[in-house]
Order: C-alpha cells, then structure tokens, then sequence
C-alpha cells in the first residue's frame, strides 16, 4: 500500500478508474441501523415535492420516513409549490404549529431541498444538507470529467471537456469556482474553472507535481502539493499560494510522499497524509513543525477532511482489515472511530454542513458509486446509480 500510495501522489491522474455520469438520480438504496432519538417525520404535500422531500429526509441519519397514511410520527411536514423557484413548508407537531415559511431557489427542486434544510433546523436544531451542491468525477462520454449537481443528482451538468484523466474537484467558499488535478498535458497540472463564466484556465503548471488544490475558508489562499525543482525539489511538498495561485510558500521539507492537503476551519492550520503510512500530520498555515495526530488509529490514514461545522472532528480513509473505511478523528478527545461498515470500500469523505454526515465513494471490485453517510449511526444511503466518484460538497 505504501508503494500504491506513492504512485498515486506522482501519477495519481493515470491510476484513476474509470466512471460513468449520474443521469436522472440514484436508487434511494439505504443501509443503517435506527436510534433511540431518531425523529419521525410524516410527509404530505404535492406529490413531486414529496418524492424529492421523502428521499432526502430518508438519507438523514436522525430521522425515519413514516408514510403519509401513517400515524404517530413525530412531525407533520408540509410542502406546497408557491412558485416555479419558491415552496412553503409546515412543520406541526400534533396540532400545534411550529413553523410555517416560504424558501426560494435557483428551481423548484432547490426551494424544496432549502425548505427541507427549514425543517431539519426546527425540528431537530441541526443544520440541514439537503441543498448542498456536488462535484464529482464520472465518464459518461467515454473520459473522466467534472460534473456539478444537487447533492441527489437530479440536475447535472458536465463543466469539464479535456478528456483527460481528472481529481479532487474543490470548491471555492462562494461556490462560483472548482480548482481540479487534469493531466491534460500529460503531466498533473491544477486547473480553476469559473462555473459563473463556463471557463476554465490554468491555474498552477510548474515543472513536476501540481495537484492537490483546496481553497482556504475565507477564500484568500490555495494549499496545494508541487514538486518542482525551482520550487524546492522534486520531492512533492505542501505549499499555500494566494487565491490566484501567485507565491507558493513551502510549508513541509521532509523525505516523503505528502498528499490531500486541507485547511482547519479557522484557516489557521493545514492537515494533510505523509508517509510512512501514510499517516496524518497538522501544522501551522504559516509554517512550522508538522505534528502527527491519529497515532494508532490505524496503519493506513489519508485523504482527511476537516469539518468546518465541528471544529474538532477530521474525516479520513482508514485501513479496516483488508478494506477501507471512512474514520472520525476527534482532537478534542484524541480518539478515532471507524463510522463506516460497507461491504466493500468507503473511501474519500467529504463533510456535509451539518458536521455528522459525509459523503463517500463507495468501491467495489469494478464499480464506484456516491453515498452520504451518518457518521454517527452508521446509515449510509447509496446516491449514485451508475459509475460516479470523489464527490466535492459546497453548501449554502
């Protein structure tokens, strides 16, 4: 696995597997176990907005889905179509009434997802998912591109047309840009396409290694992975640039193979994988003595992802016997918790807003397919029907 993840730091673009675009949504295929404080929730309205509502409180972790007809549940929640981009939500508990409001979007299906994210804040305090927008690597048209989508993939579009190998697709704070890996020129070079525009450019193309590119939270720098000789090797090290990928500033000087950089929430800190392991390192943003963190957790930790709604908590890929599973690292605490049991591999976690559920690439012997999984319960609910992988989440 060392040498395996090394290869993929170096030609990660050539190893990428092949997969296909999500049309016109996933199988709604959910796998979990239920908890003493799940909510239940019975849905009424117009019809499409029930099925669009049904499906994604069926994703969430803290809720069980009670059919219109039944009785019992803990809520009522009401969806009504007020406009082609507007939907009113009630919420009653009984016969008391404990929110009624309208929320617009970008289409009727986005209103209904904010109106969803409405009602998981009232009745259950959480921040709500729903609306989140995705990216993600499929083929569809015979190479790997980027797609964009709602968080259920029932509106994609394809923004990238270089057929050429493609990763980690992120998301700029505002959501108007993606900063990408292509080997397009055959060599791994980091691209931003501007999704207001439809353009894309080039955003750092140094001799050797470019990949890796995450946006800071506020948006004012890119930390990213380079190993060119003129900028300080060919051994691949982590940088932090401007916003416009301007003076790359090394942070790591150490002998091994780093990748998935990715800033704390507070922006003042960098995580990101280094062999031997690999394992898990932090350290300042501006520079300083890298730490290791998840010692013993597992022999294989890597592709972390920092949660910006529980400050404390950092998803990651963690070996679990002979597969890969999605962990929880807790720096509160200073503990890890293996949060996935697929049948197969769940690899590659991203957080949702709520700071509890991430999506995932699901893996299996020639298959790769999105999910969104509560890493508290342990439910995972397959989104994706057909090839599709390395999902990037951006959330309202």
């Amino acid at each position: 696995m060392k040498k395996l993840f090394s290869l993929f730091v170096l030609v990660a673009g050539f190893c990428a597997l092949v997969s296909r675009a999500q049309t016109a949504g996933g199988p709604d295929i959910t796998v979990g176990v239920g908890r003493g404080d799940a909510l239940s929730v019975r849905i009424r309205g117009d019809t499409a907005l029930v099925a669009l509502a049904q499906k994604a409180f069926s994703t969430h972790g803290r809720y069980v889905v009670y059919a219109p007809t039944a009785s019992g549940a803990n809520f009522d929640l009401t969806f009504t179509g007020v406009s082609g981009t507007q939907v009113r939500v009630d919420v009653n508990k009984g016969a008391a009434a404990v929110m009624s409001q309208t929320l617009g979007g970008t289409s009727q299906a986005n209103a209904l997802y904010r109106a969803a994210d409405a009602a998981v804040r009232a009745t259950s305090g959480l921040n709500g998912f729903f609306a989140s927008r995705l990216a993600f690597i499929s083929n569809r048209t015979g190479a790997d591109e980027i797609y964009v989508g709602d968080l259920f993939l029932q509106n994609v579009e394809q923004v990238t047309n270089q057929r050429a190998s493609v990763l980690t697709p992120r998301w700029s704070p505002d959501g108007s840009r993606l900063l990408y890996t292509s080997f397009k020129n055959k060599v791994p070079d980091i691209y931003q396409i501007d999704l207001v525009q439809k353009r894309w450019s080039t955003f750092v193309s140094f001799n050797g290694t470019n990949m890796g590119a995450r946006f800071s939270p506020d948006g004012s720098r890119v930390v990213m992975v380079l190993s060119a000789n003129d900028r300080g090797g060919a051994q691949p090290e982590v940088f932090v640039s401007t916003a416009q990928g301007r003076s790359p500033a090394r942070l790591t000087r150490a002998a091994s193979a780093k990748s998935s950089p990715c800033f704390s929430p507070d922006g003042s800190r960098v995580v990101f994988a280094m062999e031997p392991g690999p394992q898990l390192y932090v350290m300042p943003a501006s520079g300083g003595a890298p730490s290791r963190i998840a010692g013993g957790f597992s022999s294989y930790c890597a592709e972390p992802d920092w949660s910006r709604a529980s400050p404390n908590k950092i998803a990651l890929t963690v070996r679990d016997g002979r597969n890969f599973q999605v962990g929880v690292w807790d720096l509160a605490n200073g503990q890890g918790k293996i949060v996935s049991k697929v049948n197969g591999d769940a690899v590659e976690p991203c957080w949702l807003a709520d700071g509890r559920h991430v999506v995932f690439t699901f893996r299996t012997a020639g298959s790769r397919k999105l999910g969104i999984l509560d890493t508290e319960t342990g439910k995972h609910t397959i989104i994706s029907s057909i090839y599709s992988e390395k999902g990037s989440v951006w959330g309202p």
